[in-house]
């Protein structure tokens, strides 16, 4: 009987293993921060939650809000975010200041193709062109990424004479809807369509894309702990391929996204965030790189490009090699990113 009885504990025991093995994991708590306030940019990730594509690749997202990049990636480089969406050239500025050997933090997944820095001005006041900024007063928001790229611009354009004039970025649309500066740097997707909101006519806005002068930049990326990245690689994959899908959602249905954003502002407005998204989708996201080469990627040569751009305004003390900035082992086939 003794054998027969041992036989029976081990079949009971595969059985319950079996048993175990079949019983739905828990999701991985994640947490992913946006380096500001949600808004249009934000509609991939926020469509991604909505449409439960997080959860079905086993993650628990909770959202949370950094006060800028710098913010968003040291949340990641300490551990309490394990994704953020920063700018990728602030990236690039954080990981060469880092003088503590501190976790080489990488972006896993390119979402702005192209970035957003752009002058916006008034006609009315004599700026149509971006050589018509010469001699002219330029308001520039504190902690602002647009500047960072002006010098390489205004290099590649032959630009020499410009005042910046330091604004809070509180009053930056309301002094260039009065006529107290000339023109301002900032997000094209924001400062023009609040200056729209605002009342200043459409037709009397130019919105200068410094990726329309020469500007190599790409913009907004995503980066994963470098702890989460080597322990759980297949939860990173996880995380952009939910992006990729809360993009494709976004894009078959803006008016949609814009409302699930606006739902998640205070006092968020369905319409001004459709103009945002439209904006963010058309010039920042749908280029013809991604068109070609699918969402999520970079071109190495172009980003080696865009690495010595930012080395007119920023002086490394190693400069970095794209290899350095991103890793693109997390993405998924070409066929996966494609966007139709």
């Amino acid at each position: 009987m003794a054998p027969f009885a041992g036989l029976c504990a081990i079949a009971g025991l595969m059985a319950s293993n079996v048993l175990a093995a079949d019983e739905p994991r828990p999701p991985l708590a994640i947490q992913f921060s946006l380096d500001r306030p949600i808004d249009a940019a934000a509609a991939p990730f926020v469509m991604a939650a909505a449409g439960g594509l997080f959860s079905a690749e086993g993650l628990a997202v909770t959202i949370n809000i950094a006060s800028g990049s710098p913010d968003a990636i040291a949340r990641v480089a300490a551990g309490t975010s394990d994704f953020a969406v920063v700018d990728i050239n602030a990236l690039m500025r954080f990981r060469d200041k880092d003088k503590q050997g501190g976790p080489k933090i990488k972006a896993v997944f390119v979402l702005f193709n192209k970035a957003p820095y752009s002058i916006i001005a008034r006609k009315s006041r004599g700026v149509r062109a971006l050589t018509d900024i010469e001699g002219k007063t330029l308001g520039v928001a504190e902690g602002d990424l647009s500047v960072r790229l002006w010098p390489a611009v205004a290099h590649l354009n032959g630009i020499k004479t410009v005042k910046q004039s330091s604004i809070s970025a509180a009053v930056r649309e309301p002094m260039l809807s009065a006529g107290q500066i000339d023109a301002v740097t900032g997000f094209s997707y924001l400062s023009a369509i609040n200056l729209k909101d605002r009342g200043v006519p459409a037709d009397d806005l130019a919105v200068l894309k410094f990726a329309d002068y020469g500007c190599e930049a790409y913009g907004f990326a995503v980066i994963a702990n470098p702890a989460l990245a080597a322990a759980k690689p297949e939860a990173v994959k996880g995380f952009v391929r939910a992006v990729i899908g809360g993009l494709n959602l976004t894009i078959k249905d803006p008016a949609g996204a814009a409302a699930e954003v606006a739902n998640r502002m205070d006092g968020g407005s369905k319409d001004l965030e459709l103009e945002r998204l439209q904006a963010i989708l058309r010039d920042n996201i749908l280029t013809s790189e991604v068109k070609r080469n699918g969402i999520g990627a970079i071109d190495p040569a172009r980003f080696e490009r865009s690495i010595d751009q930012v080395s007119e305004d920023f002086k490394f003390q190693k400069r970095p090699q794209a290899s350095d900035i991103f890793d693109d082992q997390y993405l998924p086939p070409l066929n996966g990113r494609l966007i139709n």
